[in-house]
């Protein structure tokens, strides 16, 4: 069905206010978005944390546009109409709309990742010379390759994973999502493969991608972080920083010793703090930023030099 999209700028509003007027007047969903470009880091457990310049976006059904109720919705808000900004918009698969501008994209030197019944570019030919492609659809889970992080993560497998290695590297991927990473290794070359994540429709579009990819046997979907292997040879996990220093301790011992790590999801002025709370089990270092995010990376010290640094700091 069609629907009202009302905008209203919080400059010296009451967030909540607005809120609640809108839910009120019958609001389907409401949506906080920057009017400028002003950077949030993350908010404590518990915290909402707002833009200085915050726009609140309320969508309706098309009914609400009758001008009597928009009337009423601005005086429940406390501004004029005039500061209302109502667009019709017609009505669309709205879940897929952030899905229009994923094309296929190389990472690497021979990694393609292609959305779903989208044909690989020339330039990516076959699988036989080399190239290995990936066939994606995100479903209403994260990562297609076009955020910052998930790229640098996509580059770190195709460089560290190598066709003729032996043994064939095995994965974790913490925090799958769409499953990009945990396909994208095995597509590489990886032997298996395990994808977790705390979010149901993630499961499930690792689930459809990996049987898309012929990759569904070597892949272990998992639901809960206790039933994840604790012999990774690469781990790779796209989080936020909160989290990556919160799981440190959880995170090393995935991986077996010398094992390597890959860590994102945070910020430029987040890598040392990660960093830190990983030295302890890994050699670790930025890999690589774009954007404003960081990729650290580095690979866990044997258990004899683990040691020996205990029994060296002992009194």
């Amino acid at each position: 069905m069609p629907f009202l999209r009302v905008r209203i700028r919080l400059d010296g509003l009451d967030a909540e206010q607005a809120e609640d007027a809108c839910l009120a007047a019958g609001a389907l969903s409401l949506t906080y978005t920057d009017q400028r470009d002003d950077a949030i880091l993350e908010p404590a457990p518990g915290e909402v944390r707002l833009w200085p310049a915050t726009r609140l976006e309320a969508l309706f059904a098309a009914a609400a546009a009758e001008p009597a109720r928009l009337v009423a919705l601005a005086a429940r808000i406390g501004v004029p109409l005039s500061a209302l900004e109502v667009a019709h918009l017609p009505d669309r698969a709205w879940e897929r709309e952030w899905l229009r501008d994923f094309r296929p994209m190389r990472f690497g030197q021979r990694l393609w990742i292609c959305p779903a019944g989208m044909a690989p570019p020339a330039e990516a030919g076959g699988e036989g010379n080399g190239n290995v492609i990936v066939r994606l659809d995100p479903g209403l889970a994260f990562g297609t390759g076009t955020h910052p992080t998930t790229a640098m993560c996509l580059e770190w497998l195709e460089a560290a994973i190598h066709p003729d290695a032996a043994p064939a590297p095995r994965v974790i991927d913490y925090g799958c999502g769409s499953g990009i990473l945990a396909i994208a290794a095995l597509r590489l070359g990886a032997v298996h493969a395990a994808a977790f994540d705390i979010d149901a429709q993630a499961l499930t579009a690792t689930a459809d991608n990996a049987a898309a990819n012929g990759v569904a046997r070597s892949l272990d979907i998992v639901a809960r972080d206790a039933d994840l292997p604790h012999d990774a040879d690469l781990l790779v996990a796209n989080i936020l920083a909160g989290p990556l220093i919160e799981m440190a301790p959880r995170l090393a011992a995935l991986c077996r010793p010398g094992g390597r790590l890959a860590l994102a999801g945070l910020l430029d002025g987040q890598a040392a703090e990660v960093g830190a709370a990983y030295a302890r089990w890994f050699r670790i270092a930025p890999a690589g930023s774009r954007e404003g995010w960081t990729l650290l990376a580095g690979s866990r010290h044997p258990e004899r030099s683990v040691r020996m640094r205990r029994q060296e700091t002992s009194p």
